[in-house]
């Protein structure tokens, strides 16, 4: 063999010794790594997300503290009263007497409920403004569902009362039709309720106000510890539904 091709060959020799050699080893660790660093960008995506959420929705988590706060109080105050009156006509004493009183007392929290009846009690009262005409029936719509998620058990906007069978629909700018009856900006919105829960629920950032600005309108909020609801519905009979037989 020529001393070229010596060389040849140590240069060859040397390279594949010099050349590193991936073990079973290195590729485990490598592949360690690799789902390491994954695993830490997932991590920091998600503190990142919760972070943001926490900040975002601080006021948000407040006020649904505050609603279900009030909502818990109140379903207490009603569970004590249902059993005081449990226990009254279990007792036997002028047993007929309570029963008129308790059935009376239901068909007024019916009629409430029903807007057949007039209410009165602590609220709030919006005043929704539109100079621009862009105000529509939806953004309405969501003031109303602002307020019922807030606790809202009477609600009455202009001379129209507000139940779960009432419908908005857009009329001419600076106007809508609820249940038929056109409305005319500024409207007013008149709701009892816990009148702090309901105003927060209102102001809440990126809430219904701020949607009444976005659209060149405002919304003036005025807490009362009194207010009146006396917008009437006249009751009406089901068509179809009718009392189930006991099974």
């Amino acid at each position: 063999m020529s001393t070229v091709d010596e060389r040849a060959v140590v240069r060859r020799r040397l390279l594949v010794a010099l050349t590193p050699r991936a073990t079973r080893a290195q590729a485990a660790i490598a592949i360690l790594f690799a789902l390491l660093g994954f695993a830490l960008a997932l991590q920091v995506r998600s503190t990142e997300e919760s972070d943001s959420l926490s900040t975002a929705r601080e006021s948000d988590l407040v006020r649904i503290l505050d609603d279900l706060t009030a909502r818990t109080d109140r379903l207490s105050a009603e569970q004590r009263d249902l059993q005081v009156t449990k226990d009254r006509l279990a007792s036997g004493d002028d047993s007929s007497t309570t029963a008129l009183q308790e059935a009376q007392r239901r068909a007024q929290t019916l009629g409430i409920l029903a807007g057949t009846v007039p209410a009165q009690g602590p609220g709030v009262v919006l005043t929704v403004t539109d100079p621009t005409g862009k105000v529509d029936a939806a953004t309405v719509l969501d003031v109303v569902e602002e307020l019922r998620d807030a606790g809202a058990e009477a609600v009455q906007i202009g001379d129209v009362r507000v139940v779960a069978q009432t419908a908005f629909l857009d009329g001419a700018p600076g106007t809508m039709v609820v249940d038929g009856q056109t409305l005319r900006a500024p409207y007013t919105v008149t709701a009892i309720g816990d009148s702090h829960t309901l105003a927060a629920a209102l102001r809440i950032p990126g809430g219904v106000v701020e949607s009444l600005r976005n659209l060149g309108g405002d919304g003036v909020i005025d807490e009362r510890t009194a207010v009146r609801v006396t917008a009437l519905r006249p009751a009406s009979t089901p068509q179809y539904a009718h009392p189930a037989a006991s099974p």
